[in-house]
């Protein structure tokens, strides 16, 4: 490999591909002095990161399409100093589909603490500011208040709560010895061919666990609403709202960028690595939704009086 001689450009290229893949500063050092022979301070890493700051802003703050028939919500947690302490932080994060089926990330949002519906209202709103006029429908976690913060922005939003993650909740108030048992009369409820047949299985299920297990039976007779949602529609549609699995797979490789910060010395340097691993992440999504045309006429169907000619 030849010294590394008069390239700017090519320093620069290398070391936002590094810092990108989450590498920290004293091994992107490492690396330049093996690679081009040349030492490059912690000062000008920071340099040439700040210069993508521009770009960061502007992508956070883009307009957005009018019209998203479905969004995925979630949260992940990196470490961020704040005022001398270090602090699990949530990062808010909303996928969305569009009319042509494509994924668009539409932003990260950093909050002063852990998710909360309140932060998630915040982001919503920040949506809407930027133009989104409708959704159609909203996959996300089970966290409380969820769909109330949804409905204050986007009143008519069908919300989805993630099955996955209701049947994870659940199963914390199941003794280990009877999981088993318990998640095979649990799949004749969010398995069962429509919503009539998952009431009546989910009537069993209160019978035959109630007694013992009220809290993880309880949980989804109170949360049915946003949980069954997905029975109003045809197989190709909830195959894609039952579960916020499409975001969680982004999620994943966010945290394969993450893991290796110890701490993030600030919101700012949070946001530099989690745009520039979104870039990386992103340029793979060329293509639209499996499906799509079979999936946008049911849409178009299912909500003709919001759907755009």
């Amino acid at each position: 490999m030849p010294k590394y001689g008069k390239n700017t450009n090519e320093l620069e290229e290398k070391i936002l591909g590094l810092y990108a893949k989450g590498v920290s500063t004293r091994d992107i050092q490492d690396t330049l002095e093996e690679l081009y022979g040349v030492d490059v301070s912690p000062t000008l890493i920071s340099r040439i990161t700040d210069k993508i700051w521009d770009e960061v802003e502007d992508w956070q703050n883009r307009s957005l399409t009018s019209i998203y028939p479905i969004i995925y919500l979630d949260a992940i947690h990196i470490k961020l100093r704040r005022d001398g302490k270090v602090a699990n932080t949530a990062v808010h994060i909303v996928l969305g589909v569009d009319l042509e089926g494509h994924k668009d990330l539409l932003g990260h949002w950093i909050s002063e603490g852990t998710e909360s519906a309140n932060f998630w209202l915040s982001v919503l709103t920040d949506l809407h500011n930027r133009g989104v006029q409708d959704i159609f429908i909203a996959s996300v976690d089970g966290l409380t208040g969820f769909a109330d913060a949804i409905h204050s922005v986007f009143p008519e939003t069908q919300v989805q709560r993630c099955i996955i993650h209701q049947i994870r909740n659940s199963l914390k108030y199941v003794a280990y010895k009877e999981r088993k048992a318990f998640v095979k009369d649990l799949k004749t409820v969010y398995k069962a061919p429509n919503r009539e047949s998952a009431e009546t299985n989910l009537l069993r299920l209160k019978e035959a666990w109630s007694d013992k297990y009220t809290i993880a039976v309880r949980s989804w007779e109170n949360n049915w609403d946003e949980l069954s949602t997905f029975f109003d529609y045809p197989a190709e549609i909830r195959r894609l709202i039952y579960t916020t699995n499409s975001i969680e797979g982004y999620n994943r490789q966010l945290r394969k960028v993450t893991k290796n910060k110890s701490s993030f010395p600030t919101a700012q340097s949070a946001r530099k690595l989690l745009y520039l691993a979104n870039v990386h992440i992103t340029k793979k999504w060329t293509k639209p939704l499996n499906n799509w045309s079979l999936i946008l006429n049911q849409l178009a169907i299912r909500f003709e009086d919001r759907f755009p000619l």
